[in-house]
């Protein structure tokens, strides 16, 4: 008799392993070819693996409720050397698996050398049998997902995780062991207000973003700023150029809900103050209908109450993008993250002088700069849409008294 192994198939383009939930068959059963043998089950569905050709099951070498990859051997038939034959395979010696005493089958690599090939073909496949453009460690199975679950965790909790399993997937047992690993370390419980944030990031994060940026001369803003009884931070400047490029066209704050573009029916925008570990979000309605000279009271008082983390609820929400200012920190550059509902934020860099070369004077002169980034969700808007609403929005800041 020849040994056929029963292998765990290709179920589909990403997936790369499942679960076995159900053996439909017994061990000395006879089968007949493509009859349904063991039930799996995979993020997307749960399917049957079929006996690849008519014999007797002769073992099952899988456990219920664990995960294997694409390609393991779930079990072996006994199978006529006839029914092999007729079904394209290569039978091998009936020495092979044996030691040369006749004494019990060998293991491992033995085992597989010793198992029937498909005539005239050569394995191409090398390592784990899937696209290799597929995320591996997206995939997680129905019983790591149902462990996650009781524990609260999300799949970005896992991202520090090593992976033993098919192309660096992490398996139940990869998961179990950082658990335990965890337990040696200084745990600190969360504050509610940082698990909001993780929790909007997490979110944000499963769009395509981009960012492009742009150096801006502030130095009439400044000057603009020194004349005024209540001076304006740079922040609100941004705020109200950015609320009237949008008043002009608000297609680049729309939100993409499936075929459609949703367009905003107000110009409400947002602006990001620190509070204790985390970060609220309080909200200017219809920014573009008011000028720079009543925003700023309104202002001022949103950032105290932030602060204070007493902000009432028609402040917060319904904005349709936020300004943050992280020049505050001293930072020049960086690339904010738009809010789960919006498409936009804008971040305003610190000021540093820097040499400009003026054309009238034929000399370097110095300027005050400071660089300007738009985030965006790229479904939404291309780099060339993105790059004339800021080159826009620094037009507008060139001329505060304006605004």
């Amino acid at each position: 008799m020849a040994q056929i192994p029963i292998i765990m198939p290709q179920l589909g383009e990403s997936i790369a392993e499942a679960t076995v939930v159900n053996f439909l068959v017994k061990v000395g059963q006879e089968v007949r070819a493509d009859q349904d043998v063991i039930e799996v089950e995979t993020n997307k569905a749960t399917m049957n693996v079929t006996a690849p050709c008519s014999g007797r099951v002769e073992k099952l070498l899988v456990d219920l409720h664990e995960s294997y990859p694409v390609g393991a051997v779930l079990g072996m038939l006994d199978v006529d050397p006839k029914e092999a034959e007729r079904v394209g395979l290569d039978v091998p010696d009936s020495k092979a698996g044996h030691d040369a005493n006749g004494g019990s089958p060998a293991t491992g690599a033995e085992v597989m050398e010793g198992l029937p090939r498909r005539r005239g073909v050569e394995p191409t496949v090398r390592g784990l049998p899937v696209p290799a453009q597929a995320a591996g460690a997206s995939y997680m199975s129905p019983r790591m997902k149902a462990r996650m679950q009781e524990l609260g965790l999300h799949a970005a909790d896992l991202a520090g995780v090593a992976g033993s399993g098919s192309g660096g997937r992490v398996t139940i047992q990869d998961f179990e062991a950082f658990l335990a690993q965890l337990e040696r370390h200084r745990l600190t419980p969360a504050s509610s207000m940082r698990v909001a944030v993780a929790d909007a990031m997490r979110r944000s994060w499963t769009r395509p973003l981009a960012t492009v940026a742009l150096p801006v001369n502030i130095d009439a803003l400044l000057a603009h700023r020194k004349e005024q009884e209540l001076k304006p931070g740079p922040a609100l400047y941004a705020l109200r150029a950015l609320a009237l490029a949008l008043a002009e066209n608000s297609a680049p704050a729309g939100r993409l809900v499936g075929h459609h573009i949703v367009h905003p029916d107000a110009i409400d925008i947002g602006f990001a103050v620190e509070a204790e570990d985390g970060v609220l979000v309080p909200v200017l309605r219809k920014a573009n209908e008011q000028r720079l000279t009543h925003l700023l009271p309104k202002y001022n008082n949103l950032v105290a109450l932030a602060r204070q983390r007493r902000l009432p609820s028609d402040a917060t929400g319904g904005s349709i993008a936020t300004v943050t200012n992280f020049g505050t920190f001293g930072l020049t550059w960086a690339t904010p993250i738009p809010l789960p509902e919006q498409t936009l934020v804008l971040g305003m860099g610190a000021g540093r002088a820097v040499p400009f070369w003026d054309t009238s004077k034929g000399q370097f002169v110095p300027v005050m700069e400071a660089n300007l980034t738009l985030s965006f969700d790229h479904r939404v808007l291309d780099g060339g849409a993105a790059g004339r609403l800021l080159a826009r929005i620094a037009q507008l800041m060139a001329h505060p008294g304006e605004l």
